[in-house]
């Protein structure tokens, strides 16, 4: 089952997940003992960040390491810049409109 990864990232639980491995790789263990959840809720949550492919298992040995996916996290920040320029076009609007209305009242 492919999930949408916006549905991913609304967890707290896998944002902070997201942060601890944008840091270095780690283990399900590793991560799981940042969280006062089982080993095996901190699979799930790994499973669907695997799923949406922002994070990447690497098999080292007989352990799996997790980490991020640069490339898919450079997907979403492509997708909200598009909102963060049509925001500041807005709030750039706005600003204009009250110098002018502030600009109009010191004249009178």
């Amino acid at each position: 089952m492919r999930r949408d990864v916006f549905q991913a990232i609304a967890d707290p639980t896998r944002r902070a997940i997201i942060l601890l491995i944008a840091v270095q790789a780690m283990t399900p263990n590793a991560i799981a003992a940042h969280f006062d959840m089982s080993r095996q809720a901190v699979s799930k949550h790994l499973q669907i960040l695997s799923e949406c492919e922002l994070v990447q298992p690497q098999q080292q040995g007989r352990e799996i390491y997790y980490e991020l996916n640069g490339t898919k996290m450079q997907e979403i920040e492509k997708w909200l810049e598009e909102f963060k320029r049509l925001w500041e076009k807005k709030f750039n609007q706005l600003d204009q409109l009250l110098l002018t209305i502030k600009n109009q009242k010191n004249e009178k």
